[in-house]
């Protein structure tokens, strides 16, 4: 059989990429959720080179793997997205190697002596994980990908806590204040990257951001203290990307509320279904506060790395 044909990918490939991640969805979590938005919005990541950071794998004319590959660090942690259909492991080790040149010549002209990789994974992929362990690589976290069924008649907008309001954002002023926000309270998680506002609304996918669905929880004592991120552009269901609380305002109700606002918003929209990501390692208590507000495990994603010098 002859080596499958292995280019870099453009925007215009969005559609096939979208297919191809559908198809993977639909092996490893049993329905589609894959949006041409979200992949177009990657392909166009600030920090990814298509030419040299791409990569599209084709076997008799149907795509079989895609790579793609970005830096948000300056130094020696690069990030890949790799996907490959079960029945093409050799193809998608072909584009893997190419990923780990890649990534090592990165961190290199980054002035690092070495490249800290990580790959999210489905804790039950598509990819042979015995190729990945063979080549170095190992499980550094796990991130549960958490749902919840809303309904207008039984989740209302909640009371908030004395002395907390909330607010939508509304202007350019609260946009800042979200992203300082968001810089603060996630400063100390696992693997967060510090990002400037400019590359903050790229990696929000800011130009398709309903800005309603994202608001701030102001305290009478400490001013602006908790945000949530919401979206309502992903088909398979509504979506929370981000909700954090200062670690000062911790213990006083805020992330529940915030929680319980967005899934009354939700549901008033017409969505029955309510997501979000969490580090099942999450030192705040993020999943016992989802579990207590009724959200269960869709699936589990695992964090794959390799230290490549």
């Amino acid at each position: 059989m002859p080596p499958a044909a292995v280019r870099p990918a453009t925007l215009a490939d969005a559609p096939a990429i979208t297919d191809l991640l559908n198809e993977i969805d639909r092996i490893e979590i049993g329905r589609p959720e894959t949006d041409q938005h979200t992949v177009e919005a990657d392909l166009k990541h600030p920090e990814t080179d298509l030419a040299r950071d791409s990569w599209l794998a084709f076997d008799d004319g149907r795509l079989v793997a895609y790579g793609l590959l970005w830096d948000e660090s300056g130094g020696e942690r690069v990030d890949i997205d790799h996907y490959v259909l079960p029945d093409h492991q050799t193809t998608g080790l072909r584009v893997l190697a190419a990923m780990e040149a890649r990534a090592l010549d990165k961190a290199r002209a980054n002035g690092a002596a070495r490249a800290v990789v990580h790959l999210h994974l489905n804790t039950r992929p598509t990819t042979d994980t015995g190729l990945l362990t063979a080549r170095g690589w190992s499980v550094v976290r796990r991130y549960h990908v958490l749902r919840r069924a809303v309904d207008p008649a039984s989740d209302l907008p909640p009371e908030a806590p004395a002395g907390v309001r909330v607010r939508a954002c509304a202007t350019e002023a609260d946009r800042l204040r979200v992203h300082e926000l968001y810089q603060r309270a996630f400063a100390d998680h696992f693997d967060f990257q510090p990002r400037e506002y400019a590359l903050w609304l790229s990696d929000m996918d800011a130009e398709r951001l309903d800005w309603s669905l994202v608001w701030i929880a102001e305290t009478d004592d400490l001013g602006d203290a908790g945000f949530l991120l919401a979206r309502d552009d992903r088909e398979a269901m509504g979506w929370i990307r981000a909700i954090g609380v200062l670690g000062e305002a911790r213990g006083r109700g805020l992330g529940g509320f915030l929680l319980r606002h967005a899934f009354a918003h939700f549901a008033a929209r017409g969505r029955d279904t309510v997501g979000l990501g969490v580090d099942t390692a999450n030192a705040t208590g993020a999943p016992r506060l989802y579990g207590r507000n009724g959200m269960s495990v869709h699936y589990a994603v695992d964090t794959w790395e390799a230290v490549l010098a």
